[in-house]
């Protein structure tokens, strides 16, 4: 397929991204058991369909559905194909399971009900793009924003002189309907009139999430919630006696390191058979994958 016709699907999609009203039929609240939660499964393609549609129908971002689907034209998938639907994760290694917890290798937002409850909300979200990296760390969120106002940074200006100081709230800002700004004043975990953005890098530094998850978190989280950043591509833990990794692909990264040293510091390297961590390490599906010695 040539380039001028795949820009042309692609601003067909996005049309349809922003335009058609979509709910997701995968439910935000999780059960995790042992750190394990959700439920993955297959959906079959159909006429028109693409995999930034399908995406944004089962609450999954682009990047993971891309991932667990390789080799697969994520514009015009083969009618009556079988789609994998990203849609069970392990819970990221983080001292303590408080308020929300962002992994940017992932593309993923866990939003801790409860420190006491298994139950945990989740959801995709586009992260900082290359050069606007989203910063790591922990914040607090600071205030909360119905049609918030986009105040153009002079960064951006600079970029786009056309662009007025202040974008007021509607189908133009950027930022959607609701807004979470976080302690460090320049990030916010905010909505999007472009959802096909979920799960890619395309931001300068904010969080973007679907239309419909931003109302939703809006709705759950309270002033001062803790929000930790992190960039976690491996994630493992052990379900009923068996060793599972979750592997994300992160340029840069040692992963085999990262995945040895986290095995060890859980104390399930001995039970983890080397060759299938190395197949799950290659593949990076971002899917749990079972690595239990044979």
């Amino acid at each position: 397929m040539n380039s001028f016709i795949c820009y042309c699907l692609l601003g067909t999609f996005i049309l349809l991204s922003v335009f058609l009203p979509q709910q997701p039929v995968y439910a935000a609240t999780v059960y995790f058991h042992q750190g394990l939660g959700g439920s993955a499964r297959n959906v079959t393609v159909k006429k028109d369909d693409s995999l930034i549609e399908l995406a944004r129908s089962h609450d999954v971002g682009f990047n993971e559905i891309a991932d667990a689907n390789p080799g697969m034209d994520p514009f015009v998938p083969n009618e009556g194909a079988q789609v994998a639907i990203p849609s069970e994760w392990i819970l990221p290694d983080v001292p303590s399971r408080r308020g929300i917890v962002i992994n940017l290798a992932e593309m993923r937002l866990y939003h801790f009900i409860s420190r006491k409850s298994e139950w945990v909300e989740t959801f995709p979200v586009g992260i900082g793009d290359e050069g606007w990296d989203t910063p790591t760390g922990t914040f607090q969120i600071v205030q909360k924003i119905v049609s918030p106002a986009w105040h153009v940074p002079q960064s951006i200006q600079r970029q786009r002189p056309e662009l007025p100081k202040i974008v007021p709230p509607g189908r133009d800002n950027p930022l959607g309907t609701h807004a979470l700004r976080l302690s460090s004043r320049k990030i916010l975990i905010h909505g999007t009139g472009r959802p096909f953005g979920i799960g890619r890098k395309v931001s300068h530094g904010c969080l973007h999430l679907y239309p419909e998850d931003i109302v939703r978190l809006y709705r759950e989280v309270k002033l001062g919630t803790r929000v930790t950043i992190i960039r976690q591509p491996v994630k493992a833990t052990a379900v009923n006696g068996r060793v599972l990794v979750e592997i994300h692909g992160d340029e840069g990264r040692n992963l085999e390191q990262e995945a040895t040293n986290l095995l060890v510091r859980k104390h399930l390297f001995a039970r983890v058979d080397s060759d299938r961590l190395k197949a799950a390490l290659l593949a990076k599906t971002g899917k749990p994958t079972d690595i239990t010695k044979r």
